[in-house]
């Protein structure tokens, strides 16, 4: 349910400092260029900053520094997550209906279910499966023997986990994602290729959420750890052994082969490519589709494929747009060097 509230009740949920009018009424969230007058939005990013001569919005979260434009603002040293959290305080999270368990589920004897678990129509929950109190499985998901999942875990429909996995507590799975399917395993001899067993799991750690159709393979013999607090966006794909670092983001389409170790509070762009059997340190930034394939120490910022540092590929890439140019001058000089020696023969 939508909340209503006055500014200055918004201003004191982010311990902000108003400017303005306190007692305007607002009762929706929305960007400086869709905003009206009962929205609330934000100014995190310096390029929009001209918007706030324009935007309809009732008030506006800033930092300590912004110009006001006249505008009702709220102050904060963090503007983007304030209006985070205002955001849930205005309109919430989404809400998961109770249910119990749905006589059309298909519960393994042996598993064991917390209290209050709520599993949906058409889920299999296979043998020794454990699952947390608190957690709710939406329909068709499949959860394979032995698995364990911790409290308060969301697992959207269609969600497949194989056996031997090991979720932790309020972890968020979305649709489509597949959890300990085989490593991308195989030993070539005599022009065939032989399929490794993949006798290792996959654990991951608490607070992780995994965006729609993503996979994390098993590992051949360890296990594939994604950290805790480590968010993806979709179609993100771990390979076997690999080791995510805790509190990570990975926007869409990164695809991480196998036996990579990445450190904590690492950022990769979408499309990122990384190959496998090499380590990446903490607090790295990965730009979009860039190609990493050497280790990274910790705190470096790379881009381009191959990826290498930021300050080194700004330098590139401003040479690109006289490459025609430098070949124009290139020819006209290896022509003059010609005519040159041709003289020189002569002579």
């Amino acid at each position: 349910m939508i909340q209503q509230k006055t500014i200055q009740e918004l201003a004191e949920h982010v311990s902000g400092k108003v400017e303005g009018d306190v007692s305007h009424i607002i009762t929706g969230a929305a960007t400086l260029s869709e905003a009206t007058g009962s929205d609330v939005s934000f100014l995190a990013n310096p390029k929009y900053e001209k918007e706030l001569e324009t935007t309809q919005a009732g008030v506006i979260v800033v930092d300590l520094e912004v110009q006001n434009y006249g505008k009702n603002v709220i102050r904060c040293k963090d503007p983007y997550f304030a209006f985070m959290q205002l955001v849930v305080l205005l309109h919430g999270h989404r809400e998961h209906r109770k249910t119990g368990v749905s006589e059309t589920a298909r519960i393994a004897p042996s598993a064991v279910l917390g209290e209050n678990v709520d599993i949906h129509d058409f889920v299999y929950v296979a043998e020794d499966v454990k699952i947390g109190k608190g957690t709710r499985i939406y329909p068709n998901c499949t959860i394979g023997p032995g698995t364990i999942i911790g409290e308060d875990c969301i697992i959207y429909p269609h969600v497949t986990i194989y056996d031997g996995c090991t979720i932790g507590s309020r972890v968020t799975l979305h649709a489509g994602t597949v959890v300990g399917q085989d490593g991308f395993g195989y030993a070539t001899h005599n022009g065939m290729h032989h399929k490794i067993p993949q006798i290792g799991g996959v654990v991951i750690e608490d607070d992780v959420e995994l965006g729609a159709n993503c996979t994390i393979d098993r590992g051949t013999l360890g296990d594939t750890v994604i950290g805790r607090g480590t968010k993806t966006s979709n179609l993100v794909a771990i390979g076997h052994n690999t080791r995510i670092g805790e509190h990570c983001l990975l926007v869409a389409q990164v695809g991480i082969a196998g036996s990579v170790e990445v450190g904590k509070y690492c950022v990769f762009g979408g499309q990122v490519g990384v190959v496998g059997h090499i380590s990446i340190g903490d607090f790295v930034k990965v730009g979009a589709q860039a190609g990493v394939t050497h280790d990274l120490d910790a705190n470096e910022s790379v881009v381009g494929s191959p990826a290498i540092p930021m300050s080194q590929a700004r330098r590139s890439y401003a040479l690109l747009k006289d490459l025609p140019e430098f070949r124009k001058k290139l020819r006209e000089l290896d022509k003059a060097l010609s005519k040159m020696a041709d003289v020189s023969e002569e002579e």
